[in-house]
């Protein structure tokens, strides 16, 4: 699923569906780069990680941000903030730790997402490797 600038192919109702719509193209976006995915929104009692992928020897959790553009509450990117970073930093302890995986690099990604307000049509998509 190539997603291209303009085409609008989001759900209008629910903020669930648009993140899990922004899920889709960012899986879609590393798979296309060549990543493996490992996981999708794996869940244990300290959160969610939206995706745990594989490039080559390297473990990259990936938050996922999508937005729709109005001007206001900032832009994608930016809503990842050090609360965010550092809930994701715990989140990735706790994977590595179930999966007995201790001894592996690591990365921490965001794909930032942002959508016209009126159209829903995908403006960008930014894949920021070692964001944090």
């Amino acid at each position: 699923m190539k997603a291209e600038a303009g085409k609008s192919q989001v759900p209008q109702d629910t903020r669930k569906k648009l993140g899990a719509y922004g899920e889709q193209l960012a899986l879609s976006l590393l798979e296309e780069a060549g990543y493996r995915i490992l996981e999708r929104n794996w869940r244990c009692r300290l959160g969610e990680m939206d995706l745990v992928a594989a490039d080559d020897d390297t473990v990259v959790f990936v938050e996922v941000r999508t937005r729709r553009v109005t001007g206001s509450y900032g832009t994608s990117k930016e809503s990842v903030d050090a609360r965010k970073q550092a809930q994701v930093r715990k989140i990735a302890l706790a994977y590595l730790h179930a999966k007995g995986r201790h001894d592996v690099r690591v990365r921490f990604d965001v794909v930032a997402i942002e959508l016209d307000a009126a159209t829903s049509d995908i403006r960008r998509i930014e894949h920021l490797k070692n964001a944090f």
